[in-house]
């Protein structure tokens, strides 16, 4: 009843006001692009070849206009396409961060470190970080080849050759898809990883099934394998969401910064552009350059040792024409500094700070403001970490699972973890002298002094004997606790 009051004033007050009800409308955003493009785009900017880049985007023209730099310049024209590698300086940065502050890997088996060092976990690990930053995600993938190895083998499948099966927004299944080519034909392998099982599959160009025999390498694979435990032998990786494709990652150089980047390779294109039109020229009358004593032809002007040139008369009363003229174009040098500056700043932001790249940017702003940007990194660095801290366990705990399968056994429960240092720590000498500071005060103990000093680079066994060493030294190691007496 209240309802149907609400409704009749809404059109009473519509109708007494003579307001007309908005019309639903309809609108069509054309895509341009694929994720599988957008993977390979990321991958083209950070092998950052400028051939290889000029050909992507010439073919990869969204609107056909050929705005952009590097899909509007034409090959036939004298331009000298630059590429700065900014992108490729930015995931490798960032991959190093992150695996050079991992303080600690741990997991309840006395078989990881061995299987760690076998499979060259550490390694593996900053290949899946570095390609997950680039291809916004992708997934682990272990699998089983007595003949190479017998530990587990782990490898990492970019974004564009995984696919992810989900229901009601739970993972149940991993597909990897690998491209054979046996000189007559073509297929694709899809490996369908899931809990308890993997399944094989083969496909011709035109998506019909084949039997696996059709390649020779996989002759000799079961189309289904079932091994013990609910688990999956892959795990996936993403550290942002993409906003187009959903469940899918999102690359560090999406979401406009290739844009950025484009403008920013166009900016230093044409600086050096200028700098070559920019050369000195000298304009030198005919009868200053020596001539072929034999034929009478001019030779090349050389700049140095033409002490034997003549000068001839002027051939008209008042005019001077023998006379070298050099002649250089003045280039606005601080015009492209600033432009490239605020391109490569729109590269980085809310990325990256440029103090981490080590670029100097020291007169634009104060050493405050430097450290303040520094944050963003730091920023960057803990949503790498935060994914990381909870996918590297599980990928621990499934090669562990997958090497008691190998020998046999029922897969066992484990917990794994990993630790990070803390990003930006001052150094040593910085450490030094604020705890110094800190003890002379007399506001922080020995224990908290020798701990914060050395943090986890040094043992608690090592810790305790230096705390003693320096009691010892200061006379308070032997104090004993003061006698009470009852009055």
């Amino acid at each position: 009843m209240k309802f149907n009051i609400g409704e009749r004033m809404k059109k009473m007050m519509q109708t007494w006001l003579e307001i007309t009800p908005a019309q639903p409308q309809s609108f069509t955003v054309r895509e341009f692009s694929t994720f599988e493009t957008e993977v390979m785009q990321a991958k083209i900017w950070y092998r950052g070849d400028s051939d290889e880049l000029s050909q992507f985007f010439s073919q990869t023209n969204k609107n056909g206009k050929k705005t952009g730099f590097w899909e509007s310049v034409p090959q036939s024209e004298r331009i000298r396409k630059i590429h700065i590698g900014i992108p490729a300086i930015i995931a490798d940065t960032l991959a190093y961060i992150v695996t050079s502050d991992i303080d600690k890997i741990e997991a309840n088996s006395n078989d990881w470190e061995t299987i760690s060092e076998k499979t060259a976990f550490l390694e593996k690990l900053k290949n899946g970080i570095l390609n997950g930053l680039i291809c916004g995600d992708g997934a682990f993938k272990i699998s089983v080849d007595r003949e190479v190895s017998e530990y587990p083998i782990i490898e990492f499948i970019d974004g564009d050759k995984v696919e992810f099966e989900r229901r009601r927004g739970v993972l149940t299944a991993i597909i990897f898809k690998s491209l054979f080519d046996t000189g007559t034909a073509k297929y694709t392998l899809c490996e369908r990883y899931g809990k308890g099982f993997v399944e094989s599959r083969l496909y011709d160009l035109n998506g019909k099934a084949v039997p696996l025999s059709k390649v020779p390498q996989l002759a000799g694979i079961e189309p289904r394998i079932n091994f013990d435990g609910e688990y999956i032998m892959a795990v996936p990786l993403k550290f942002y969401d993409s906003p187009k494709y959903p469940g899918r990652g999102r690359s560090i150089f999406s979401g406009g910064r290739s844009d950025c980047f484009d403008a920013a390779d166009e900016v230093v294109s044409q600086w050096w552009d200028a700098l070559r039109a920019g050369r000195v020229k000298q304009y030198i009358p005919q009868d200053f350059i020596p001539r072929n004593p034999e034929n009478g032809s001019l030779l090349p002007f050389n700049t140095f040792g033409n002490d034997y040139v003549t000068i001839s008369p002027p051939r008209a009363e008042g005019v001077d024409n023998q006379r070298i003229t050099t002649v250089q174009p003045d280039i606005k040098y601080e015009a492209f500094v600033t432009s490239y500056m605020n391109a490569l700043m729109m590269c980085l932001q809310g990325l990256v700070s440029p103090a981490t790249l080590g670029i100097d940017v020291g007169k634009m702003s104060s050493a405050d403001a430097q450290r303040e940007k520094k944050d963003v990194t730091g920023s960057t660095r803990n949503t790498i970490t935060d994914v990381l801290e909870k996918a590297v366990p599980e990928l621990i705990t499934a090669v562990l699972k997958t090497y008691d399968n190998i020998r046999e056994f029922p897969p066992r429960e484990y917990n794994a973890s990993i630790s990070f240092g803390e990003y930006g720590a001052p150094d040593f000498d910085s450490r030094v002298e604020t705890v110094g500071k800190a003890a002379s005060f007399g506001v922080m103990s020995i224990e908290t002094q020798v701990d914060e000093l050395w943090g986890g680079s040094k043992d608690d066994d090592w810790k305790n004997s230096e705390v003693m060493r320096i009691k010892s030294e200061k006379g308070v190691a032997s104090l004993e606790e003061p006698a009470f007496t009852e009055v």
